[in-house]
């Protein structure tokens, strides 16, 4: 692995149990209204107003192309994760909050190979952990 990661945010997209690098992760927050952006791709939720910033949400499981079908369907258990890339907060939207992970040198191992598409880009490596396996999300591959 080129870079270092010692503690990771894991979330559900969709049935699959997911992290991201926490030096990445600005905040959570729980979901709230959203304005909706016309002749934006469906991968857009909408755009919130975060203490005065404009955020940008996407929906993680459409731009992953997973499921909407979880057993995380009440959106009572939703989250939007905030990622901070190049100076612009972003919003991901989650089917729910798990644990913060540290992780120990030699835990990860690349993604497999026979992951073709947007998913197949959007992980750069995954964990072996006690709950399974957990796919570290590229978030820069990810807002492409």
């Amino acid at each position: 692995m080129a870079e270092e990661i010692n503690r990771i945010v894991t979330f559900f997209a969709g049935e699959s149990l997911c992290g991201i690098d926490i030096l990445e992760t600005q905040e959570i927050i729980k979901t709230t209204q959203m304005t909706p952006v016309p002749l934006a791709p469906d991968t857009i939720s909408g755009i919130i107003n975060l203490r005065g910033s404009i955020v940008t949400v996407i929906d993680l499981n459409r731009r992953l192309g997973l499921s909407e079908e979880s057993g995380f369907t009440d959106p009572v258990s939703h989250r939007i994760i905030i990622v901070r890339i190049q100076e612009e907060s972003i919003g991901l939207v989650v089917n729910a909050i798990g644990d913060v992970i540290d992780i120990a040198p030699g835990d990860l191992a690349p993604p497999p190979g026979n992951i073709q598409g947007i998913q197949g880009r959007c992980f750069k490596s995954v964990l072996r952990h006690e709950q399974g396996l957990i796919g570290i999300l590229d978030v820069t591959t990810v807002l492409e």
